[in-house]
């Protein structure tokens, strides 16, 4: 089987259930391609090192998650990716694309060029580094001199890369899938239903700053001012600013709050899901696994557990359902 892993931030954590459940149920993964948080969690799987990595983000809070996101004033990115790529390297090893035993491919942006590139050569921190610089969010990043950012900007579903490898079946990943409540009522109390548990994590959504040990790192103006920056516009406590409308002065109806990052989040996602549709249509994979862009914010970093288990339960329904009856 190879495998294809969609950009979109922390709904990224999803790819790692995924592949989990494709291990325990006997698939043998022979060649992945990614684009953004697809690109890592690909490279760390090819590499053998992606359990080491899933025990590293479940162990991660909203403190932590804080301060490997590491907010400075810079001039293409508001967010450091050094420490977070200090501690992928640090699992990874010095290792080198050409010497992992899957075939992978991190898919970029070349800003200059305007199109996209496949990393398949050099250190995988590198091709990850490049791969995950989410426009106006974390810099772009230089190699061989191209200036590369989000592969997700072009190709959000790298489904080209592995057009070449001798696979018996191909499974996409996307992680820009509509909400699953809009599809019928589902049963929250029916443990295993994929639905039920993103309705579950839908209402236990919590801002990303709402704990004590977060607010403290903010004393310092300039976290606040930066992070302000990520804010949905709503409090601190609200917890659904998308969903929840305030009234509109002329008193009609209500209409979301949304913050800057909010807006140019919403706006990544809308082009990433409108281009991910037409690469599905002129490159299909045998098996589609739609992760919903609702499942959580764009930095809960800190939800590890919740999302690799409902990538987990999306992957165990859609081969149950493929399986002949």
């Amino acid at each position: 089987m190879s495998v294809v892993l969609g950009s979109g931030s922390a709904r990224g954590y999803a790819h790692i259930g995924v592949i989990h459940e494709l291990l325990e149920r006997g698939y043998h993964i022979v060649g992945i391609s990614g684009s953004s948080m697809g690109a890592l969690v690909g490279g760390l799987q090819a590499a053998g090192r992606l359990d080491d990595f899933a025990e590293w983000a479940k162990s991660l809070t909203q403190g932590a998650v804080l301060r490997l996101l590491d907010p400075s004033f810079t001039a293409a990115g508001v967010l450091r990716a050094g420490k977070i790529l200090d501690v992928v390297r640090d699992i990874l090893g010095d290792i080198d694309i050409e010497q992992l035993p899957i075939p992978y491919t991190a898919v970029a942006t070349d800003l200059i060029a305007g199109r996209s590139v496949w990393l398949q050569r050099g250190p995988v921190d590198t091709a990850i580094r490049a791969s995950i610089a989410i426009p106006g969010v974390i810099a772009p990043h230089e190699v061989d001199g191209r200036l590369l950012a989000d592969g997700g900007i072009l190709d959000p579903l790298p489904m080209a890369p592995l057009c070449a490898v001798n696979a018996d079946l191909t499974l996409a990943v996307s992680l820009n899938g509509g909400d699953p409540t809009t599809a019928g009522p589902a049963d929250d109390s029916e443990r295993g239903a994929p639905a039920g548990r993103l309705n579950r994590m839908l209402r236990s959504t919590s801002a990303l700053l709402d704990t004590s040990g977060a607010r403290s790192l903010l004393d310092r103006p300039t976290a606040r001012a930066i992070l302000d920056r990520f804010s949905s516009g709503e409090s601190e406590h609200d917890t659904e600013d998308i969903e929840e409308a305030t009234d509109s002065p002329s008193g009609g109806p209500g209409m979301p709050k949304l913050g800057s990052f909010e807006v140019m989040n919403r706006t990544i996602d809308i082009a990433q899901a409108a281009l991910t549709r037409h690469q599905l249509a002129s490159n299909p994979p045998d098996l589609l696994i739609e992760v919903p862009r609702t499942a959580c914010r764009s930095l809960d970093f800190h939800r590890a557990a919740e999302l690799i288990q409902v990538g987990r339960e999306l992957t165990a329904h859609a081969l149950d359902t493929a399986k002949p009856s």
